[in-house]
């Protein structure tokens, strides 16, 4: 992480590194924050649901969502996560709007972006109605704070194919930010895993999202 903030003139404190958990038990979580992370990426509401409990003492982790929301588990989320990383319809945040709201707190949120056009991937793409319909409904959400953009490039070997599609969502936030939306704050972009965060490190990344390079290979398929 380091050498990459340098080779692009970036100071490594400004970079967030989360700690992808999912598929991990509750005792390698506990490892990881022993090592001194913070901040959490967990995929299914359910796989962090089962394991939250053993975990209520680390006050100051921060659990993330970054796998595909269902809209009916929407309150769950809210209740379970700090962040909600893959927020890819409006719909969507109006239910975690609603579900914060209701627990008399705020919910930071991320806009999912699927740069690669993939249609086996979710996310809004980047000239969609969809994307439009968030950066316009941001305003009157007022339980939810939109932090900035998230991707999942396509997959490839060599991770200097996943700079053009870094790059794309870099471009995107600052046309997103140029245009001044009162309610939608830009400072965050997330893209980056195991293989190809130094790419995107270079791109401007402010969080990547480690878990097999932290961990290990998983029991399933995963970065």
């Amino acid at each position: 992480m380091a050498a990459a903030a340098r080779r692009a003139g970036r100071n490594p404190e400004d970079i967030v590194l989360m700690a992808v958990t999912k598929t991990f038990p509750a005792d390698s979580v506990r490892e990881a924050y022993a090592a001194g992370l913070r901040v959490f990426g967990e995929n299914r509401v359910q796989e962090f649901a089962g394991k939250v409990d053993s975990l209520l003492d680390l006050a100051d982790a921060h659990w993330h969502l970054i796998g595909h929301l269902q809209t009916n588990k929407a309150a769950k989320a809210g209740e379970l996560f700090r962040g909600i990383d893959s927020v890819d319809s409006l719909r969507l945040a109006e239910k975690l709007d609603a579900a914060a709201k209701a627990r008399n707190r705020k919910l930071q949120v991320l806009i999912e972006v699927n740069v690669g056009g993939e249609s086996q991937k979710t996310g809004v793409s980047a000239d969609s109605r969809e994307l439009e319909d968030l950066l316009h409904g941001a305003d009157r959400l007022k339980s939810l704070e939109f932090r900035g953009l998230m991707t999942i490039p396509p997959f490839t070997e060599n991770p200097e194919d996943a700079r053009p599609y870094f790059i794309k969502l870099r471009k995107l936030r600052e046309g997103i930010a140029e245009r001044r939306w009162p309610a939608v704050d830009m400072s965050v972009l997330s893209m980056g895993m195991s293989y190809d965060f130094e790419v995107a490190i270079e791109e401007g990344s402010s969080c990547i999202r480690v878990g097999t390079a932290i961990f290990g290979q998983r029991a399933t398929a995963g970065h």
